[in-house]
């Protein structure tokens, strides 16, 4: 054990509950902090050591990786009263597996460096299933050095590759969430019509799935929509907030974005029909409604 870093980790949501479970399983010795009690008790259960608030899992450890909602739960657990910046050592390294602004991941990294900690930003891709699997897309933006200490960590939870400086993993994060979300829109565009037509959508799906059509919406999500199965594994309202930074970051960077910003509205149709704890599969229901059928299989 001692030639392993001891891992602190923030947020055990529907991710970050398998994410660390693998590093226990790994044999790391992990500290845990949620609001979530229940969490945190299954992870403790499973052989964590639980920690107060976010200042003391820093005191405690030599990576410390957050995966939270959103830019703010960033800033935060991370430079907030009681966060990780109260209570981190000279020479740790800090990790942000969560998907926020590239702008923020850069602002956190400024303010860590002042005390000596190496950052890097690493959201995922993949979905609880790839959190489950232990077989998530990892993009990470940081330096070589601290990549490479960190890199078997990564490779414990899936597949990590280093995209460039610090906020890099961010910004192909948003990449991969303007291609996830246009899928989930032309697949439910796709099982909707055929299903208007008369065709039993389940058919759809298994046609498409052996094609050039096919993705990892239909193989990990087809058969649930058509289904009517939208149990949250990555919630409508967080593949919201992630379009929200994706059209502030075309703006930033002059990048238009014509079918990402049709897809951004149907998903702020989806928040105003107060569905946004469905699963982003769950966009399927607002191209229903406009169709004015419920796209379910018969078999």
């Amino acid at each position: 054990m001692a030639d392993k870093p001891k891992i602190g980790f923030i947020g055990l949501g529907i991710m970050g509950r398998p994410m660390t479970k693998h590093l226990l399983n790994a044999g790391y010795e992990v500290v845990v902090h949620d609001i979530n009690r229940d969490a945190v008790k299954e992870i403790v259960d499973a052989g964590a050591e639980e920690a107060n608030a976010c200042a003391e899992v820093a005191e405690k450890s030599d990576l410390i990786i957050t995966m939270v909602p959103d830019s703010p739960d960033v800033q935060a657990a991370a430079l907030g009263e009681g966060g990780i910046i109260e209570g981190v050592r000279e020479g740790a390294t800090y990790v942000d597996m969560s998907t926020i602004a590239p702008s923020v991941s850069v602002e956190v990294g400024e303010e860590m460096a002042k005390k000596g900690v190496k950052c890097l930003d690493g959201p995922v891709s993949g979905g609880d299933v790839g959190a489950q699997n232990a077989a998530l897309s990892i993009m990470v933006g940081g330096d070589e050095e601290s990549y490479e200490f960190v890199r078997p960590i990564f490779e414990v939870m899936g597949n990590p590759v280093l995209c460039g400086p610090l906020g890099s993993g961010q910004i192909v994060k948003a990449c991969n969430q303007v291609l996830v979300a246009v899928t989930i829109a032309g697949v439910s565009e796709a099982i909707t019509l055929g299903a208007k037509a008369g065709v039993d959508p389940i058919n759809i799906v298994k046609v498409l799935g052996g094609g050039l059509a096919r993705c990892g919406i239909l193989e990990n999500r087809g058969e649930r929509m058509v289904n009517g199965d939208f149990d949250p594994g990555f919630r409508i309202r967080l593949h919201y907030k992630d379009l929200n930074i994706i059209m502030k970051t075309g703006n930033d960077y002059q990048v238009p974005l014509p079918v990402t910003s049709v897809v951004h509205e149907l998903f702020n149709t989806a928040m105003v029909k107060d569905r946004s704890e469905l699963d982003h599969s769950g966009l399927l229901t607002v191209i229903e409604d406009m169709a004015g059928i419920q796209a379910r299989t018969k078999s």
